[in-house]
């Protein structure tokens, strides 16, 4: 069973943010070898939170040496080789998957200059977040084209359009 653990603080306006990263998380998982977990009895939760750009600068910062903002940040909790055995030998029968942080600022730019709205970048970055979460990366061009075609098939499944299309016109 997915939980979202969502916050938000200003400037990020109002909007049912957590059904909207619920869904999005949910399409991702169910597209990779991990979909049990949604509907395993352990409940996996996944933690969002949608914060300013300043915010997300300091963890950049500090997690990833880079001295800017950045429209998503996704932390790990659980190694994805030990997650069914996390998953079934969880004290309490929850399993934190890990934590997804977004930047307002960052994102609302990304959108506007994508002509799209700001819930649907959001969702294509709680996508994206939630298979770093699982161990998918972009590292490579073959490990990136992987990721991509799972975040394009997401995001089809909740009509939205591919991010990765290059409008050629």
């Amino acid at each position: 069973m997915l939980e979202i653990a969502l916050s938000s603080e200003a400037p990020w306006p109002e909007h049912d943010w957590e059904a909207l990263a619920a869904r999005a998380a949910r399409a991702a998982i169910g597209l990779t070898p991990h979909g049990e977990l949604l509907t395993s009895a352990a409940a996996i939760e996944v933690s969002v939170r949608l914060t300013s750009d300043d915010e997300v600068h300091t963890l950049n910062r500090q997690y990833r040496h880079k001295d800017k903002p950045t429209n998503v940040l996704s932390f790990p909790m659980v190694q994805p080789d030990l997650l069914e055995t996390v998953t079934l030998n969880s004290d309490d029968g929850e399993v934190l998957l890990g934590d997804i942080v977004l930047a307002h600022g960052v994102c609302e730019r990304e959108a506007a200059e994508r002509g799209i709205t700001l819930e649907e970048h959001a969702t294509h970055l709680i996508v994206h977040g939630t298979l770093h979460l699982l161990g998918y990366d972009h590292i490579d061009d073959r490990e990136a084209e992987a990721m991509e075609a799972i975040e394009t098939e997401a995001l089809g499944q909740l009509g939205i359009a591919d991010p990765y299309l290059i409008d050629e016109d």
